[in-house]
């Protein structure tokens, strides 16, 4: 393992790379570290040789699947950058560089223009509030078009966008940038590897052009301080430097969002951007405090230890990784620290910085640095590390709530057997994903953020585990309860030689409001039941209750009151009462119209207006009822209530509808009454399973 160059706090920068999947995202990561020196070649996605896309799983779907970060170096500073999925089902990740970054880049293609990811990430970084960039990749790809993106990211992200470079071309011909602080032009050279480029004046048929954003980009920075105002107004130009000073102090407070433009995969532009992330972007020291239980925390080499982990990967051969951002004091390689979570106390062994798959070993990591340890006994994600005796818990990353759910068993005796120790490992490392035996249903429940996340991770399984498994529909978690009143009576009586059994109970059973449970009423008078006896009653209805009438599910929402009933003064006891209560149950139940009950799901849909028909068309064929729609700049929430049955795989559905455009999350909406049809075959189904066994 090479060893890390050691960066004190000032000369550090902490970037999330975020954006649509397929926007770029790696490309231009790998172009950053190429063109700054910190990686020797400059790989690709598209033939798995990119730094930050090396698991075995990105490469079979050929795209980022977790959050990996890596540096660049440019002008003395160490640029951290954290690579991170587009698509939705790995979204824990983008959520996880959001917490620990103190600027992002968002990448933006020059042909697909903003996405739904692009719009998701964006959501993000508002919530935490930092500094964005804007760049818009692929401008040498055919139907580049910068001005429709800028556009399209001023009317969808937000207004205060603002380009500081604009392209020389597009597609084939785009081979050069004009950088509006230095109103001088980068010309480009075909076959360039590390950005370099020509410096000229702006070329004659884009003066018109240039002066145009100029202006804007002049008047704008004019606006966020009243010196440059005056400067401005006056006739003077504002210089590079008071721009670039305006610049980033209108990042540091949200209202301006500058846009540049490249070409990763041929470099072009990279330059340009390298210097301003450390022109623009916030150093750990220069960002707001990081509180915790009312204290304060910033990012000094003489504040008392605090750093999150954000991620942990179990390598095999290597064991866990702990991914950790540092936001007060600093750690040396060896230091005894301690988990803030459960007061367990961890050794720094081969302190590192990450570099794609990469672990550069560095004697210190100065306040605001993101380091990596390995083999962390006690240690999980959203932890937090501190000295010994301080509980400082920082801020956990929120992770998404897993909506889809899929019912696994292992393929054979001894992958099932392996499955308890395997599925909480899963889950460490991405805890998003979690899996639980459920007892009703008789089947381990593996739930995930979408389909391809739990795809992706039995595959996680089956390579670093050796457990494979097989997935089946999750069973349905019925009820069943009653509709009318009735009474009966329910008697045990057994005599075989010496003390015999005798209990014998009147019941009445009420239906009660949804959702409000079993409830009891004692209404012995005159001790016809002794006082002991009578909960015997309640357990015995209880018990028959949880195994049905209708077909084996549990009885609820009902009230049973026990009002009369006679005893033998040697005969009676517990058991017998407890008998004759489930007996009464059965009998009362069967005159009470008893039903089905089925478990029902609000699920939420946000889809780009021109999906509503189809998509609502799609849930009313799966017995949904659309309850609302709420329209909100070109895209609407439809809101619907389906039985949980008719939703297996109900994600890939839609994203065929929509070419992946939309996305959903679920909520549990308790029970309604099942329609006869479904009843017949729900009981079918039982009595068919219950005759195997």
């Amino acid at each position: 393992m090479a060893a890390g160059k050691e960066y004190t706090t000032d000369r550090i920068r902490n970037v999330a790379v975020l954006g649509h999947g397929g926007s770029g995202k790696t490309a231009l990561i790998e172009a950053l570290c190429h063109v700054s020196g910190t990686s020797k070649r400059l790989g690709s996605p598209d033939d798995g040789t990119a730094l930050t896309m090396h698991t075995p799983e990105e490469h079979a779907h050929e795209i980022s699947i977790q959050l990996t970060p890596a540096y660049a170096e440019h002008m003395g500073t160490k640029i951290n950058l954290l690579d991170t999925p587009g698509y939705l089902d790995f979204t824990g990740d983008a959520l996880a560089a959001v917490r620990v970054a103190d600027a992002a880049i968002i990448v933006v293609s020059a042909t697909s223009g903003v996405e739904v990811g692009t719009e998701r990430v964006w959501r993000y970084c508002e919530k935490r509030g930092i500094p964005r960039i804007f760049f818009v990749s692929m401008m040498d790809r055919e139907h580049a078009d910068f001005e429709g993106v800028f556009r399209q990211i001023k009317k969808r992200l937000t207004a205060q966008a603002l380009p500081v470079e604009i392209p020389v071309g597009e597609g084939d011909d785009f081979h050069g940038i004009i950088n509006l602080f230095s109103e001088k032009t980068h010309l480009f050279k075909e076959g360039t590897k590390k950005g370099e480029y020509e410096e000229t004046g702006i070329p004659e048929e884009l003066k018109d052009k240039e002066a145009r954003w100029e202006t804007e980009l002049q008047e704008t920075l004019a606006t966020t301080d009243e010196k440059l105002l005056e400067t401005y107004l006056e006739g003077g130009a504002i210089s590079r430097e008071e721009a670039i000073e305006a610049m980033a102090l209108g990042m540091s407070t949200n209202e301006v969002f500058p846009v540049f433009c490249g070409s990763a995969t041929k470099t072009y532009g990279v330059r340009a951007l390298l210097k301003k992330l450390v022109e623009l972007c916030p150093s750990p020291a220069e960002t707001r405090p990081e509180v915790a239980d009312g204290t304060e925390y910033v990012a000094d080499d003489d504040g008392p230890l605090a750093a999150l982990v954000f991620k942990t990967v179990a390598e095999p051969h290597v064991g866990e990784l702990s991914f950790f951002r540092i936001f007060s004091g600093s750690v040396s390689n060896g230091a005894e620290v301690w988990n803030a979570s459960n007061g367990q106390t961890e050794k720094l062994n081969h302190l590192s910085v990450p570099m794609g798959r990469e672990r550069l070993e560095v004697p210190t990591l100065h306040a605001g640095d993101i380091g990596v340890v390995a083999k962390l006994k006690h240690t999980h994600t959203n932890d937090t590390l501190c000295p010994e005796g301080q509980r400082i818990a920082l801020e956990k990353i929120s992770f998404p709530r897993a909506d889809i759910a899929i019912a696994i068993r292992g393929a054979t005796r001894n992958d099932e057997d392996k499955l308890g120790e395997v599925l909480p490992k899963l889950h460490e490392e991405d805890p998003t994903f979690s899996a639980a035996f459920n007892p009703e249903l008789h089947q381990t429940i593996a739930r995930g953020v979408g389909e391809l996340h739990l795809d992706v991770q039995f595959e996680r399984m089956e390579r670093k585990y050796g457990v494979r498994i097989e997935t089946e529909q999750p069973r349905i978690a019925y009820r069943e309860t009653i509709t009318k009143p009735a009474e009966g009576q329910g008697r045990h009586k057994k005599q075989s030689g010496g003390r015999g059994q005798f209990g014998d109970c009147w019941i009445r059973l009420r239906p009660q409001p949804r959702g409000s449970g079993y409830e009891f009423v004692d209404a012995i008078k005159g001790g016809v039941i002794p006082g002991k006896y009578v909960p015997s009653v309640d357990k015995g209805i209880r018990e028959a209750a949880e195994r049905g009438v209708v077909a084996g599910f549990p009885l609820v929402d009902f009230a049973a009151e026990c009002y009369d009933g006679s005893y033998h003064s040697v005969d009676s006891s517990d058991i017998a009462f407890k008998l004759a209560g489930s007996m009464a149950f059965r009998s009362v139940a069967e005159k009470c119209r008893p039903i089905l009950l089925e478990p029902v799901v609000e699920v939420a849909v946000v889809t780009p207006d021109e999906y509503v028909g189809d998509i609502m068309g799609d849930l009313t064929s799966r017995r949904g009822k659309v309850q609302g729609m709420e329209p909100e700049d070109g895209r609407t929430t439809v809101r619907a209530v389906v039985p949980e049955s008719e939703l297996y795989k109900y994600a890939a559905t839609l994203r065929s509808i929509t070419h992946g455009r939309a996305h959903h999350t679920r909520t549990s909406a308790g029970y309604q009454p099942a329609p006869e049809h479904i009843a017949q075959k729900v009981r079918a189904e039982t009595e068919e399973a219950a005759a195997h066994h």
